[in-house]
């Protein structure tokens, strides 16, 4: 494997890691308005991301290649009210989808198939996760001010329940 792209792969394992921290704190912050709609919704986005970087750390193994675990940051969010935490978590996916297409292109530029088709994966992901986040801001700003609706939306977002990424190594 190209060490460029080995480096890019080993990094975005703590990237991945670093985004179930930052998706925990959401979490928290909403467990302590008493929206444990919002909260379940965002912990189950810290187990996807626990999920990605694990998939990741295979696929590494899986390619013979060494995997160096880094420290995770401690997120630091700026957050003052709900929509903080939405745009927030939208502003996180754009960033992670950066990263995503510059492991793609680094990929890429080496005729690293097999890595490329694995990304394959996760540049779908990264669709639908900017999607679930830019409804969710949709959402918040049509329903947030008003509080039956607010309740409403926490309810729909306690039904979330968490699914496996499908992605087969």
């Amino acid at each position: 494997m190209d060490k460029t792209v080995h480096k890019l792969l080993n990094q975005q394992i703590n990237k991945e890691f670093y985004s179930a921290y930052l998706y925990l704190e959401f979490s928290n912050y909403f467990k302590s308005k008493g929206l444990d709609g919002f909260a379940n919704w965002y912990m189950i986005q810290a187990q996807e991301e626990r999920d990605h970087a694990m998939l990741f750390y295979t696929y590494l193994q899986n390619q013979n290649q060494t995997v160096t675990l880094e420290s995770i940051d401690k997120p630091d969010p700026s957050i003052s009210c709900h929509m903080d935490v939405l745009k927030a978590g939208l502003t996180h996916e754009e960033y992670v989808t950066g990263l995503i297409n510059n492991i793609y292109s680094a990929a890429y530029d080496v005729k690293d198939f097999r890595t490329m088709q694995f990304l394959d994966w996760f540049v779908k992901e990264q669709g639908e996760e900017e999607t679930k986040a830019n409804d969710l801001i949709s959402k918040m700003e049509l329903f947030g001010t008003d509080p039956k609706s607010l309740y409403m939306l926490n309810q729909e977002l306690a039904a979330r329940v968490y699914t496996a990424p499908s992605l087969v190594l």
